[in-house]
């Protein structure tokens, strides 16, 4: 054999040696497990945010779930509260759950339970709102900063950056509900004649929200805009502001489903409001819970999965997968949307 010959014959060999692991490394790359236990646990029931997120009809959680070939379930209360949703959360514990997916209405309350499943080896993602000590991912909507910070500037574009406002939360400890308001405190620091007079709590519960919304009336007569970071409490809110005493008059933003405001956005109501798709995040969260309990990957950052339709994601800090940032909606696309 001449040199040449014996050169390209070292090469193949070497290119052989190579390629073998690769191939059976690629090979034996763990596939998703079937037939997993997994319960979608949102704040509560009825409520037509997480009827979005998790249905099969909108796209949502169980429609991943199915399409993976798990077994999904949607629970919890009906009330928006630890003690509404803990049962559910003990009850599919019971049931032999190898994950949860949860909204947590209270994550103090929450966690010992939660705790509990891990104990059990069960797969627990948040999905949201966050219950960072007992969890091991976060699905989080969107950035929490992105979301505060784009909602005073919202509302303060409508109110030519001055004026009284109050935020209608839902509970006062929501852990997500939290958080964009401290942005939004943060924010209002650069629009000086821009004035919280008050933050109040709807509880995510349509009569409690309308009561609230009313009293902010009665209570601060100057009153020029509200932000209402709940699905619910900006409904509830624009019901009550969509009179002639108040229509465009009290300005109105906050996050919500096109869906539920497109009458309010139509009669100009509200000029524009924030969300994302929620189908899309219990989508997301179904993957998400699936490839952590089969193993596919683990909570480090930097771990990357693919959730169907919606692509390639990446594990970040604190253990938080971003779905993307919030869409605006107003009168000129509305109609483009049915969620």
């Amino acid at each position: 054999m001449n040199l040449r010959a014996s050169w390209v014959a070292t090469l193949l060999g070497l290119v052989l040696i190579v390629a073998v692991p690769v191939a059976m490394a690629s090979a034996t790359a763990a596939p998703l497990k079937k037939g997993l236990k997994v319960f979608v646990i949102p704040k509560n029931l009825g409520n037509p945010y997480f009827t979005t997120a998790d249905s099969v009809k909108s796209g949502g959680a169980l429609f991943a779930l199915k399409a993976l070939g798990e077994s999904g379930t949607e629970t919890s209360g009906t009330a928006a509260t630890a003690a509404s949703q803990i049962p559910a959360i003990q009850a599919a514990i019971t049931k032999g759950a190898n994950a949860l997916i949860v909204s947590a209405s209270d994550a103090a309350a929450l966690c010992p339970t939660l705790k509990a499943a891990m104990a059990k080896k069960i797969t627990v993602v948040t999905y949201d709102s966050d219950a960072p000590a007992c969890r091991s991912l976060f699905i989080n909507q969107a950035d929490s900063g992105a979301i505060g910070r784009s909602e005073v500037d919202l509302l303060a574009k409508q109110l030519n950056k001055t004026g009284e406002i109050a935020i209608l939360s839902a509970a006062a400890s929501a852990t997500n509900q939290n958080a964009w308001i401290g942005y939004m405190k943060q924010e209002l620091k650069k629009f000086p004649k821009m004035k919280l007079d008050t933050v109040v709590y709807g509880n995510d519960d349509p009569t409690t929200s309308t009561q609230v919304a009313q009293g902010l009336l009665q209570q601060y007569p100057n009153l020029k805009g509200i932000i209402s970071p709940t699905t619910v409490g900006i409904a509830a809110a624009a019901a009550v502001l969509d009179v002639p005493q108040y229509r465009g008059k009290v300005k109105l933003t906050g996050l919500g489903t096109p869906n539920s405001l497109r009458k309010y956005v139509k009669d100009g109501t509200i000029e524009g409001f924030e969300l994302w798709n929620p189908a899309d995040l219990g989508y997301l969260a179904a993957y998400a819970a699936v490839n952590l309990a089969s193993g596919t990957i683990t909570n480090a950052p930097g771990q990357t999965f693919t959730a169907g339709k919606l692509g390639k994601y990446q594990v970040r800090a604190k253990q938080t997968v971003l779905l993307g940032p919030p869409y605006v909606f107003n009168k000129a696309n509305i109609d483009k949307f049915n969620f």
